[in-house]
């Protein structure tokens, strides 16, 4: 089953004085332990480099509970050993690696091999690539740390500070970090610090700050003392658990649901199956939205139809108990509609699978297996709530999970890669989708135009046929009149509103607008005449797709079905 994990990244001091170790153990098995009883349906998954010190105690403390181990290691394995001097740390460094799942962060040449063999600036960089990872890929950074900032590059202070900002001074600078410097931006980023001393001389912890103590921090906020997870991060991580559940709830029709995956004839990746699953997921929670707008918006319609037969015709007094009866159903479906999370889970499910086509795809020819540590996720809908942070964090899941499936990035995976997103003659890729998309929201705007049209001029003609005939016509056939037209202004109404509700003007211009952009960019990729220049066109188009659907998405969240108005 596709599960997604809630990633806790570790980093730490390596100096931690020994009368400390002890609570701070207690310390690391209480937070673990209030992770597994609030989120009970998100695994857990630990990040830790396994340095001496805070890293190999949370990972021994993670393992003692159950938790999956993720070791991302700054160099070569045989290497990095070379830092753990003492017999006892070097034993509980290889105990730890047998029950982990290793990553090697390291690729070098046989030059940077002998740099990075020895103490200096090279190893340093590593160290900070380490913590660099760790940050990009983790939902939740524990850090067991003084408090006091350090220009020690990969030290816990950058670490976390990274994690905050986006910023490494010596490794990641503002330019690379931009993406993360966005005034509007969502402070999503949660920091859980456990206050420990370390063992020199000027040791203790940042003031007024205690060893031993418990604290969240944001980018913008440091909670109290010991102070429980703050409430809209429990509310994110909920979002992811309840993907959980609907992959486990739904899985079954998924699994017969022919849909092929983002690597196409590859192996398919942990990307590829959350993919699939969130596409599957959008399309059957927005038929429950359109089937409740749809039953909601007839209802009005019946409503007004009622109201009116009560107004304008005699002896029909038990229409306002219809009519009654109809507000009433349409309250019920509201609720349950709202209950239920429909509209959220739709836009939620729908963005997460744009994001997730935009991450497999650039993965797939190879555009997120070079040196730049910025992901799509980073960027990606940074307008929205911090609720909606919980895609993010699924895309950061995604793509540690799928490490261990290597893909090429050959000219053969870019080929199949622009036949498959963008299309061609032969093969419909989004192209062709928003081409069709955007002519059938035209079909039906214009439709709901002639029926304004029809209605008004039906409206018009009965008005002069009631002036005309005004000493002509009996009250019953006046009633009747004014009733038609009542009937006819009703429907043009609800219609328009429906078409409202569903934006259909605002996304005429946007699928117009893909369309031009797709078509754009198959034209740049026919005349490129190198691999590399139609990945620059890839990655640019990629972009230009995860803006543009996270404008849709906020447009979207503001239409939901609202039954205090339908």
């Amino acid at each position: 089953a596709v599960m997604t994990p809630l990633v806790v990244g570790v980093t730490s001091h390596r100096d931690i004085p020994a009368h400390e170790v002890e609570s701070i153990r207690q310390r690391v098995r209480d937070f673990f332990g209030r992770l597994q009883s609030d989120f009970p349906r998100l695994p857990l998954v630990v990040m830790s480099a396994l340095a001496e010190g805070g890293d190999q105690l949370v990972a021994q403390e993670a393992l003692a509970m159950g938790v999956q181990l993720v070791a991302p290691l700054p160099l070569r394995r045989d290497l990095y050993a070379e830092d753990f001097k003492d017999p006892a740390v070097h034993a509980g460094f290889e105990a730890l690696c047998a029950q982990a799942r290793v990553i090697e962060l390291s690729n070098f040449s046989r030059g940077m091999l002998d740099e990075v063999g020895l103490q200096g600036p090279q190893r340093d960089r590593q160290y900070g690539q380490a913590g660099v990872f760790i940050a990009r890929h983790c939902h939740l950074l524990l850090a067991i740390w003084d408090g006091k900032s350090s220009d020690r590059l990969g030290g816990t202070a950058q670490v976390v500070d990274y994690f905050l900002s986006g910023v490494m001074p010596g490794l990641i600078d503002r330019r690379q970090g931009a993406r993360r410097f966005q005034f509007g931006a969502s402070d999503e980023r949660l920091v859980c610090q456990i206050v420990c001393s370390r063992a020199q001389s000027d040791g203790a912890p940042a003031s007024p700050l205690q060893p031993g103590q418990c604290v969240w921090r944001t980018s913008e906020h440091t909670s109290p003392v010991d102070a429980p997870m703050p409430v809209d991060f429990r509310t994110m991580f909920q979002h992811m658990a309840e993907f959980n559940d609907d992959c486990r709830t739904y899985r079954a029709e998924m699994e017969h649901h022919d849909r092929e995956p983002i690597a196409g004839t590859a192996p398919a990746c942990a990307i590829d199956r959350l993919f699939l699953a969130a596409d599957w997921l959008a399309v059957h929670f927005q038929k429950r939205v359109l089937l409740a707008m749809r039953m909601i918006y007839t209802l009005a319609a019946v409503m007004g139809v009622a109201f009116n037969i009560y107004d304008n015709v005699p002896d029909q007094d038990e229409m306002i108990y219809v009519f009654l009866l109809l507000f009433a159903s349409g309250a019920v479906l509201s609720m349950i509609a709202r209950r239920r999370s429909w509209h959220r889970k739709y836009l939620d499910y729908r963005a997460l699978a744009e994001g997730l086509r935009v991450q497999g795809y650039w993965r797939r020819v190879g555009i997120a297996l070079n040196d730049d540590p910025e992901f799509a996720q980073d960027s990606y809908l940074q307008k929205q709530d911090i609720e909606l942070g919980w895609t993010r964090n699924v895309m950061r899941a995604a793509g540690l999970q799928s490490m261990d499936t290597t893909l090429r990035g050959s000219a053969q995976d870019l080929r199949e890669v622009i036949r498959d997103w963008v299309g061609d003659a032969t093969h419909a890729g989004q192209l062709d989708y928003y081409t069709c998309k955007a002519a059938q929201r035209a079909r039906r705007h214009r439709f709901t135009e002639a029926v304004g049209m029809a209605s008004l001029c039906i409206g018009i003609g009965i008005s002069v046929l009631l002036a005309v005939l005004a000493h002509r016509l009996s009250a019953d056939a006046k009633n009747i009149l004014v009733i038609v037209m009542a009937v006819f202004s009703i429907v043009a109404a609800v219609r328009e509103a429906y078409a409202y509700r569903k934006a259909d003007k605002e996304l005429i211009k946007q699928y117009r607008f893909m369309q031009r952009i797709f078509t754009r960019a198959r034209a740049a990729l026919d005349r490129a005449a190198e691999v590399a220049e139609q990945r620059d066109i890839l990655l640019a188009l990629g972009d230009a797709a995860l803006t543009e659907h996270a404008e849709w998405t906020l447009m979207q969240r503001e239409r939901q079905v609202e039954h205090s108005k339908f």
